[in-house]
């Protein structure tokens, strides 16, 4: 029997679950989230929404969440995108419920070992993921492992000092928000029609980018260094000014050694989910 695993991306605003076999996604199917202060009924649709995707031949179900979580326990905690959950078992949950094991994790270590798995980590040992979307969540994998400290909260970069606040308000789509009251899509949307007040936005996020870049590389000196989330879709409008600031770095060989991209993978985040289990799986034989 072919070993089959499920993928769950607990997003803002969808529930999204794929059958991932053979390295390969099979089938993703989506709910909205619902609007309700009852934890119980958004436990209770994503459980359905699992019930319609699940095979006899799952070995595992990874949950990627965007918020704290105690991953070694599978406990979700105090999610924005709802509400109602505020200490939620669902390790606990979901392996009484569907009879196999459970890894529940952040968004951003999904989506650092999703690239590994499945996208363009697959040669990296020690990398780091940052996803820039609304806020600047980021994973680290050191030696081929995640690594999340001894408390769940490693590579936390967008909490970092920075200037006037922290490194999220000048690294995410926070940023377009404070300086110009408009998103990062419609940002990216007034630049490529030539308005020099969007160059220069990008401009400037992408110094502030190339900031927070020569810390991870201080701290980390990862081999890769992968780009996620919305914000990255414009990654050529800041391109840019972030290797102008990269230039600087005091240790100029790891530069030429050091790689930056983008994601390619369509559904990293369910693919990530999915590899939360993968990569325990194989710790485990």
């Amino acid at each position: 029997m072919t070993e089959s695993w499920l993928g769950v991306d607990l997003g803002g605003t969808n529930l999204r679950v794929g059958l991932v076999q053979k390295h390969t996604l099979q089938a993703v199917k989506n709910r909205t989230v619902p609007k309700t202060n009852e934890s119980r009924q958004v436990y209770k649709t994503l459980v359905e929404l699992i019930r319609e995707v699940i095979t006899d031949d799952v070995k595992g179900i990874g949950v990627a969440v965007p918020g704290a979580v105690d991953h070694q326990r599978g406990i979700v905690y105090n999610l924005q995108n709802i509400p109602s959950w505020h200490e939620v078992p669902l390790k606990m949950l979901l392996e009484k419920e569907f009879d196999r094991p459970a890894e529940i994790n952040n968004d951003a270590n999904a989506f650092v070992i999703g690239e590994k798995y499945f996208g363009q980590a697959r040669d990296y040992n020690n990398v780091v993921g940052l996803i820039l979307g609304t806020g600047l969540g980021s994973g680290i994998l050191m030696n081929g492992h995640l690594y999340t400290g001894s408390n769940g909260g490693a590579g936390e970069f967008g909490m970092l000092p920075y200037r006037e606040g922290i490194l999220e308000e000048y690294c995410s789509g926070k940023f377009f928000h404070r300086k110009a009251d408009i998103s990062g899509q419609e940002a990216a949307q007034l630049f490529r029609k030539g308005d020099s007040s969007a160059r220069q936005l990008f401009e400037e996020f992408g110094r502030h980018l190339g900031n927070a870049l020569k810390m991870i590389v201080y701290a980390i000196d990862p081999h890769l260094i992968i780009l996620g989330g919305s914000v990255s879709k414009s990654y050529p409008l800041f391109k840019g000014s972030m290797f102008n600031v990269l230039n600087s770095l005091v240790f100029p060989r790891t530069l030429t050694r050091l790689q930056i991209t983008c994601s390619t993978e369509e559904h990293i985040a369910i693919l990530g989910a999915a590899a939360l289990c993968i990569h325990q799986h194989s710790l485990e034989k």
